[in-house]
């Protein structure tokens, strides 16, 4: 008997530029997971509208709800995401606001939840990186902080460098292999 268990992994990319070095980057993950590992690259975020209560609910848009579908189907999150301006760009906050929804049962509560990235700066995107594992703790992820890189793009190619990719691929194990605490009621 084989095991057919899989880890299924949403992964949320900050950046609608189709040449984005972060979706490259998603790419690569999906491409090389480990065995056992799917990476579900969420499709569609630029076609969710803006979080608003109003038009949320049974009838909310189907963009958003599609969103919340791969979530919840998914046993992980992962963010892959620049920085824009000092913080996380409004794309990803918008999908967060959305999988968070209703508010204590969203399709991330209880999740494990990553944020890898990189950015050309010297930081590598370490602010966006810190306030998207802010918003999605918040939002009830169980946020894995030795997940998280912020790749300095400025004098490597993370494409390409394979100790970058090592880590990358590291951190994706990481998030795979984690196990939630469980604590007494």
């Amino acid at each position: 008997m084989t095991d057919t268990t899989t880890t299924r992994v949403a992964v949320l990319v900050g950046s609608l530029r189709a040449d984005s070095l972060n979706r490259k980057l998603a790419e690569i993950l999906r491409d090389e997971a480990p065995e056992g590992v799917t990476l579900d690259i969420v499709e569609g975020l630029d076609q969710v509208p803006f979080y608003n209560e109003d038009i949320d609910g049974e009838n909310a848009p189907a963009a958003a709800a599609a969103l919340r579908e791969r979530v919840a189907a998914a046993d992980r999150v992962l963010a892959v995401t620049p920085e824009y301006n000092g913080t996380m760009p409004a794309v990803l906050n918008n999908a967060i606001d959305w999988i968070s929804r209703p508010y204590g049962a969203g399709a991330v509560v209880g999740k494990p939840f990553g944020v890898i990235g990189a950015t050309p700066t010297p930081y590598g995107g370490k602010w966006a990186h810190g306030d998207t594992a802010r918003s999605a703790g918040i939002a009830g992820a169980v946020v894995v902080e030795d997940v998280t890189v912020s790749q300095p793009a400025v004098d490597v190619d993370p494409t390409t460098d394979p100790e970058v990719r090592a880590k990358l691929l590291g951190a994706l194990s990481t998030l795979v292999e984690f196990t939630p605490a469980v604590t007494a009621a």
